[in-house]
């Protein structure tokens, strides 16, 4: 019996994540086929029945994607007290979404973000504007998602990334095409369980290892367990100070760049279209805001706890190799270097890793998306444990991925064909169409995951600011500003998201003549210019409705109800 115990701890971590991968797929598979849509109401927004608590879990394994679990940890990681934008941003921009938008979108009972856009807004221009939005945002949100799966395909099944990708793809495509939104709704419930698990069992993990104290938010802030009496943060500050970094606890971006950051990450948060969708599944506007105040709570269980995996994970890496010989790096190291997401280059000829802040001294190369992935490795934390990381890393991904690729087939299939191209589609032909374009989604994702442009967390910020620089203002005018006309939004729209473009194209790939960090606008970067596209959204939008005219009567009555509270415990969806 010992025996066989020791063989089960003793066992490789490949074997380890065959297993836990393969039991979740399994259970997100059999989840797919047991709920599997009969209708577009069911395909679209789960037949409108959805628990609070259900909605909850899988609004917060949605929003939770590939970025919250690898990369937010890994940035704050590298970028220490500049990195707090994200958890700022991430956080204050659900709490807007959930107070500011999703009851009254719920009560307006439509299936899409498009959907809402086009009829309260009385165009089909509108409407087409709003599906074109919908899907630069989705498939640039979507491209990170499929690189998050391909890197931890690639390390812990020791696959090619692309192989990775592709796996990935059909997993999703399965659940996603067959169960639509039934499917991802309960498969998302069960991918919130594994990824929060995943999470937070290595940080309980090492937070002992380092601190004696079990609760990892308290052990980051708490002294070692080496009797020093040094607090962990002052040790880290010391460390990085040593390699010429600058202090962990200290900032380097401006006051300016970190508000414009913040605030785009906010409102990008609140015009999400795979986020808003959600609050079309449940029964009545009581519940979406119920559903709204769960996700919140369940949420912050993750990014409570990514500061402190940030901190061991910089303390345990910085000690691991820095100064450290070549020969005698761990296993993990190795392994890593297969993917390319770490890299040594001896330049000295000396044998030693030389990891330091001068770029023409510094040997190493780090991806910011390791951290959280390689953490229980460096940490020599059991192998069922980096197994867990995995198939958690893999459980957030997909959920993102899964809810992004239903946004894209429902604005195809509902807004465009339904709504616009073929308005006398039969039910049965609409819904054989969503398949379809959910197919024709995940394979464009593929694509985007095999060719990703930028690191995760890079390319999912550029996706918020897509969000705040298109839907935003739209939604946000045109439930509080029942004067706000077709003309206004539809403008406004078409100019926040091409200025968004332009400025992530120029500064972000290089298009436009390039431009270097000096030639940033205002000094604001590109995951935080979203900012100031919402701005001009707004300026143009309220600017063109002053010279055109007022929405019809019949419009401006709908968005009057869409605010009253009185009776909305009733609203049902069409």
């Amino acid at each position: 019996m010992m025996n066989n115990l020791f063989l089960i701890a003793g066992m490789e971590v490949q074997t380890w994540t065959y297993i836990l991968v393969g039991i979740t797929f399994a259970i997100y598979i059999g989840i797919a086929i047991w709920s599997r849509a009969g209708s577009t109401k069911e395909f679209y927004v789960a037949g409108g029945g959805v628990s609070p608590l259900a909605n909850g879990m899988a609004t917060a394994a949605d929003w939770m994607s590939a970025a919250s679990f690898i990369s937010m940890a890994g940035i704050i990681s590298f970028a220490g007290y500049d990195g707090a934008v994200y958890l700022m941003g991430w956080t204050g921009g659900y709490v807007l979404l959930a107070l500011l938008l999703a009851p009254y979108l719920r009560k307006f009972g439509k299936f899409t973000v498009p959907d809402f856009i086009g009829d309260r807004y009385y165009s089909n221009t509108a409407r087409l504007v709003g599906v074109i939005c919908a899907l630069i945002v989705s498939f640039t949100y979507v491209a990170g998602q499929m690189r998050g799966v391909g890197l931890v395909f690639s390390r812990f099944l020791e696959v090619d990334i692309n192989t990775g990708v592709i796996i990935g793809m059909i997993i999703v495509l399965f659940y996603a095409v067959l169960g639509g939104m039934k499917g991802i709704t309960y498969t998302q419930v069960a991918q919130y369980c594994v990824l929060i698990f995943a999470f937070m069992v290595p940080a309980i993990f090492i937070s002992i290892q380092m601190t004696g104290n079990p609760i990892p938010q308290l052990g980051f802030g708490s002294t070692l367990s080496d009797g020093s009496g040094t607090y962990l943060l002052d040790k880290l500050d010391g460390l990085s100070t040593d390699l010429g970094f600058n202090e962990y606890t200290e900032g380097s971006k401006t006051t300016l760049d970190i508000f414009a950051i913040t605030l785009a990450l906010m409102v990008g948060t609140a015009g999400l279209p795979h986020v808003i969708v959600r609050f079309f599944t449940v029964k009545r506007v009581k519940d979406a805001r119920k559903s709204a105040g769960l996700a919140l709570l369940l949420i912050v269980i993750l990014y409570s706890t990514a500061p402190a995996v940030s901190v061991f994970a910089r303390t345990n890496m910085i000690e691991t190799v820095s100064n450290q010989p070549y020969t005698a790096m761990p296993e993990w190291f190795k392994k890593w270097e297969t993917t390319g997401l770490i890299s040594f280059t001896d330049k000295n000829n000396d044998g030693i890793i030389q990891y330091v802040a001068d770029e023409s001294k510094n040997e190493l190369i780090v991806d910011n998306d390791i951290m959280v992935l390689a953490n229980p490795e460096i940490a020599k934390l059991p192998n069922w444990v980096i197994a867990l990381v995995a198939a958690g890393a893999l459980a957030a991904a997909l959920s993102t991925a899964a809810g992004l690729l239903l946004v894209i087939s429902s604005s195809v299939s509902h807004d465009l064909i339904k709504k616009m191209i073929n308005p006398k589609i039969t039910e049965k032909g609409e819904l054989i169409a969503a398949r379809l374009s959910a197919v024709v989604a995940v394979c464009v994702a593929g694509y985007f995951g095999i060719n990703p442009p930028g690191f995760v967390a890079a390319t999912v910020a550029l996706a918020f600011g897509l969000a705040a620089a298109s839907f935003f203002p739209a939604i946000i005018l045109g439930i509080f500003y029942k004067k706000m006309n077709k003309e206004g939004a539809v403008a406004g729209m078409i100019v926040g998201i091409t200025t968004m473009l332009f400025y992530m194209t120029k500064f972000k790939f290089g298009w436009f003549g390039g431009g270097e960090k000096a030639d940033w606008w205002f000094g604001i970067s590109p995951e935080g210019f979203g900012t100031i596209a919402m701005l001009l959204n707004f300026i143009v939008s309220v600017t063109i409705m002053k010279f055109t005219k007022v929405p019809p009567k019949e419009v401006q009555d709908l968005v009057e109800n869409i605010r009253i509270p009185s009776g909305a415990n009733e609203a049902v969806s069409h």
